[in-house]
C-alpha cells in the first residue's frame, strides 16, 4: 500500500512537469509568431519600396502583367458580329434635282445624314450627281431597295466586310492599356525619387497616347459599322457600255480620218514652233541684202582662160580720148 501511495506522487509530478513543458511551448511558439510576424511586416514595406523603384527603372513593366493577368481572368463574354456595309447604285432618271430631293428624304427618315455630293453636266447640258448617304445599319436593306426604285438601275455593287475580330482586339487593348495607365500612376504616386518620377511621366505619356489611338480606332470601327455606307450616282443619259463587236468599214474610215487629223494637227504645232526661227533668218538675210552688201566696195571682174586670166582694159589718158585710131602727135 505504502508503496502504490509512493508511486502515485511521482506520476501527478512527472504530469505536472508535462504539462508546465507544454504550457513553454506554446508561450515561446506564440512569441516567435509574432515576432516573424513584426519582421514580415518590416520587410514587406522595404520590399515594397525597392519594387517600387525598381518597376519605375524598367519602365514599369509590371503594369502589363498585372493588367494581362486580369484580362486573362475574366470570362471572354459573348461577341456579337460586327459588319461594315458599303453600297454603289448607278440609277437613270428623268430629273436628277427630284431624284435627289426623294433619297435625301428617305436617307433622312431612316435617321442616317447625306455625305459628299458632286453634280456635273455634260456636253448635251444633261445633269448628273453623285451622292454618299450613311443611313444605319438597320435600315440599310430599306433604304437600298428605295433607291433603286427611284428610276432605272442601271448598276449596282454591294460588300460586306465582317471586323469582329478587330473591334474585340481594340476593346481587349484598350482595357489592358487603362489598367495599364492606372498602374502608373498608382506607382507614381509612390515613388519618392526625382529619377523614378521622370521615368514613370514618360512611360505614362507613351501609354496615353497608345491608349488615345486605339480609342480612336475604335470610334472609327463603331461608325463604319454602325452605320452603312450608300454612294449613289444619278443621271438623266443612260451609260453607254463597251461594244465588243469587230471594227467594220466605217470604223476604219473613222480611225484613219482621226489619225490623219492627229498627224495634220502636231505638224501644224511643230510648224508654229519653228516659224519664230524662220522669222529671224528671213529678216537677217533682209538685212544682209538691202543695207550691208550694197555698201561693201565691188571688185572687177576678171575673166580666166586655159593660159591664164586675161589683162584688163585700162581707160585711155585723157589726152588721147578724142583722137582717132591711127593719128599720131
Amino acid at each position: 500500500m505504502q508503496a502504490q501511495r509512493s508511486r502515485r506522487p511521482r506520476r501527478s509530478a512527472r504530469s505536472v512537469q508535462a504539462l508546465a513543458g507544454l504550457l513553454l511551448a506554446a508561450a515561446l511558439a506564440l512569441t516567435g509568431c509574432s515576432g516573424a510576424g513584426d519582421s514580415d511586416s518590416g520587410g514587406s514595406a522595404l520590399s515594397d519600396d525597392k519594387a517600387a523603384q525598381s518597376e519605375a527603372r524598367a519602365g514599369a513593366g509590371a503594369a502589363d502583367t498585372e493588367a494581362g493577368g486580369k484580362q486573362a481572368s475574366q470570362a471572354p463574354a459573348p461577341t456579337v458580329n460586327h459588319i461594315i456595309r458599303t453600297a454603289s447604285l448607278t440609277v437613270q432618271v428623268k430629273d436628277v434635282p427630284k431624284a435627289l430631293d426623294a433619297a435625301r428624304t428617305t436617307t433622312e427618315t431612316a435617321g442616317g445624314f447625306v455625305g459628299k455630293e458632286t453634280t456635273s453636266r455634260d456636253e448635251e447640258g444633261h445633269e448628273q450627281t453623285e451622292v454618299v448617304l450613311r443611313v444605319p445599319v438597320e435600315k440599310y436593306d430599306e433604304v437600298l431597295a428605295a433607291l433603286e426604285g427611284s428610276g432605272k438601275l442601271l448598276e449596282r455593287t454591294a460588300n460586306a466586310q465582317d471586323v469582329t475580330d478587330q473591334v474585340v482586339d481594340v476593346e481587349s487593348r484598350i482595357a489592358t492599356q487603362r489598367a495599364s495607365v492606372a498602374r502608373i500612376r498608382e506607382l507614381m504616386d509612390k515613388a519618392t525619387k526625382l529619377s523614378d518620377v521622370v521615368t514613370l511621366e514618360g512611360e505614362l505619356s507613351t501609354r496615353q497616347a497608345d491608349l488615345e489611338s486605339l480609342l480612336a480606332r475604335q470610334a472609327s470601327l463603331k461608325d463604319r459599322t454602325t452605320l452603312a455606307t450608300i454612294t449613289l450616282s444619278l443621271s438623266e443619259t443612260p451609260v453607254q457600255a463597251a461594244e465588243d463587236e469587230d471594227p467594220g468599214v466605217v470604223d476604219a474610215l473613222a480611225g484613219g480620218w482621226d489619225a490623219f487629223v492627229t498627224m495634220l494637227r502636231w505638224v501644224v504645232v511643230a510648224l508654229a514652233a519653228v516659224l519664230p526661227f524662220l522669222a529671224g533668218l528671213a529678216l537677217i538675210v533682209l538685212v544682209w541684202v538691202k543695207v550691208v552688201r550694197p555698201r561693201l566696195p565691188r571688185r572687177p571682174a576678171t575673166v580666166s582662160t586655159a593660159l591664164g586670166p586675161l589683162p584688163v582694159a585700162r581707160p585711155a589718158p585723157e589726152s588721147q580720148r578724142g583722137r582717132e585710131p591711127g593719128e599720131q602727135d
